[in-house]
């Protein structure tokens, strides 16, 4: 292939929205690698060829996003502990003995908490909202950091506490309907449903914000602010959408490619600057 460059990708349905081309591109440029990186806009039937396909002909690594994240769990040879427990593949990698399979949304998530936002999960109190692909993905690193505990709220209970219950090993976690959320409030709610998306908000109850309560919302963009507003009305202390999860994802993605992590900060700041919500 000579000095053909390294091909990466991200695959999805529909896949022109994404942002990775800009974020991959501005990563390789700031780290000096030369990569190719590309949209691959793939219906679900094709997936698994089309991702075979790319990895025979020399692709190194592809980002999944939906609605192929649990499709992704078969078409990799391995899966790292993480995307075992997430259930979820959002990163493939070519290595020698076939496709591994990583999930790097929580790792993503916790990093912006943590480094970008300052914010302390270990010994706090938990809620993330929704009980879908999105919070398996998650669930596992914030249980890493030891919280008090992490509590699941969603419309069907059992769909909360079957959730819960795959995940104990890790941590205090326990799955409840909305009806159940109250008491105290929360140190941190996360939104992890795409009902801001529709404008929509949950039926949870006012009193699990506090002045205190950290609310961040995993959707991004200007339509994605229903649940960021109704937070701010209820007086939390800050509420965020998910832009640095986008990037610090992103950015654990680059680092399982290419062995090295880029700088996240002036693609988080490239990319606010250019959605006009900095």
């Amino acid at each position: 292939m000579g000095n053909a460059l390294d091909q990466y990708g991200v695959v999805g349905h529909p896949v022109a929205h994404s942002l990775s081309p800009f974020i991959h591109g501005m990563f390789a440029r700031e780290t000096g690698q030369k990569i190719s990186y590309r949209l691959h806009d793939v219906a679900p039937a094709e997936f698994h060829a089309r991702v075979r396909a790319f990895f025979a002909q020399g692709g190194r690594g592809l980002n999944v996003t939906l609605p192929h994240k649990i499709a992704a769990l078969d078409v990799a040879h391995e899966l790292t502990p993480r995307a075992a427990y997430a259930a979820a593949v959002n990163t493939l990698a070519a290595r020698p003995d076939g496709i591994l399979g990583d999930n790097t949304d929580g790792a993503g998530l916790v990093r912006d908490l943590c480094d970008n936002l300052g914010v302390v999960i270990t010994h706090r109190r938990v809620l993330v909202i929704g009980a879908g692909g999105a919070t398996r993905g998650i669930l596992g690193p914030l249980l890493g950091l030891a919280p008090e505990v992490v509590v699941i709220a969603n419309r069907t209970a059992q769909r909360a506490h079957t959730l819960a219950a795959a995940f104990t090993e890790l941590g205090p976690v326990r799955g409840v309907g909305f009806a159940e959320l109250g008491g105290a409030p929360f140190d941190l709610i996360v939104n992890a449903t795409s009902a801001s998306l529709a404008g929509d908000l949950p039926p949870f109850p006012p009193a699990v914000i506090g002045p205190q309560t950290v609310c961040y919302d995993l959707a991004y963009g200007k339509s994605a602010t229903a649940f960021v507003e109704w937070a701010r009305r209820q007086g939390c202390a800050r509420a965020l959408q998910g832009w640095g999860m986008l990037v610090e994802q992103a950015a654990e993605s680059f680092r399982l490619w290419r062995g090295l992590r880029p700088e996240t900060a002036p693609v988080l700041a490239a990319l606010k600057e250019r959605s006009g919500s900095a």
